[in-house]
């Protein structure tokens, strides 16, 4: 009785074993014959000159424009909450620079400090003055992309800002400016843009981050589906930053169909804020 008794276990047991192998076989021959399809790579519409079409009007979905880093919620001063309550709060970002942090020197982590105490009152954005590169692209604006062959022109909604990028160029600015120079070529289906020449008076963002006019970024676009583009551009200013860093985001599409950009010129809105203190009068 006992000797059926473990053959009946030793031949239980041996089942198991069999079917454990069966089963890692059937597991090893699926792998083999079907495997992970590769990603498909998204191949743009083509101009007339065969090149990847961008023409449309796009805009980024972030909070970017208040801090490119990761950021949590975070309130105004308590004099400018009063008069106009939660419209004065930050709201939070996931951030779009990789790694999460700006690699700035020491002095000049102190002069973004101080910028951002200031914030309110220096921020370029709110003089409504031109806003510079990147920033141009992570605004909370549409922007429009007119491609043609020599050149392609970038229009923001804010203030008409205009940024022309001069293609299969190698010139150099005749002079330091707000939107700098940039150069364009194609890199298969990725359009690079290599822009120099600005003067250091334009910010990253609201939260004071800030560069000097030794500023050189490098612009990577590559449309990843007929609805978004991939964007990524390489900072370096060695008289701010300690190594370059990297931005990315998506940008959409807009898809509404009497799309179009609007007029925002903002100047009139920030001419008490910046000639105010010249009134005989000042206001009440």
């Amino acid at each position: 009785m006992h000797s059926w008794r473990r053959f009946t276990a030793f031949l239980a047991i041996a089942v198991i074993a069999c079917l454990a192998i069966v089963m890692a076989s059937i597991v090893s021959m699926a792998g083999q014959q079907t495997p992970a399809p590769a990603a498909a790579t998204y191949r743009a519409p083509r101009t007339k000159d065969g090149k990847p079409d961008f023409n449309g009007i796009w805009q980024a979905m972030n909070n970017a424009n208040w801090d490119i880093a990761p950021h949590n919620a975070e309130r105004a001063s308590l004099k400018i909450e009063a008069v106009i309550g939660a419209l004065s709060a930050m709201p939070p970002g996931l951030g779009i620079v990789e790694g999460g942090v700006l690699p700035y020197l020491p002095a000049a982590l102190k002069q973004r400090k101080e910028n951002f105490e200031k914030r309110f009152a220096e921020d370029p954005e709110a003089k409504c003055y031109l806003p510079g590169v990147p920033r141009f692209i992570y605004m909370p604006f549409p922007f429009q992309i007119i491609q043609g062959t020599d050149h392609i022109a970038m229009v923001s909604e804010y203030k008409g800002a205009l940024r022309d990028i001069y293609m299969n160029s190698t010139k150099k600015a005749p002079a330091d400016s707000w939107m700098g120079w940039s150069n364009g070529k194609w890199d298969g289906e990725t359009l690079v843009i290599d822009t120099t020449g600005f003067n250091d008076r334009s910010w990253f963002d609201r939260s004071g981050d800030f560069h000097s006019d030794a500023l050189h970024v490098v612009e990577r676009i590559t449309a990843a589906s007929p609805y978004h583009l991939n964007y990524e551009a390489t900072i370096e200013d060695p008289q701010v930053f300690s190594k370059p860093f990297k931005i990315s985001m998506p940008l959409y599409r807009r898809m509404e169909k009497n799309i179009e950009l609007l007029e925002y010129r903002c100047v009139e809105y920030s001419e008490e804020l910046i000639y105010g203190k010249y009134r005989k009068v000042p206001l009440q």
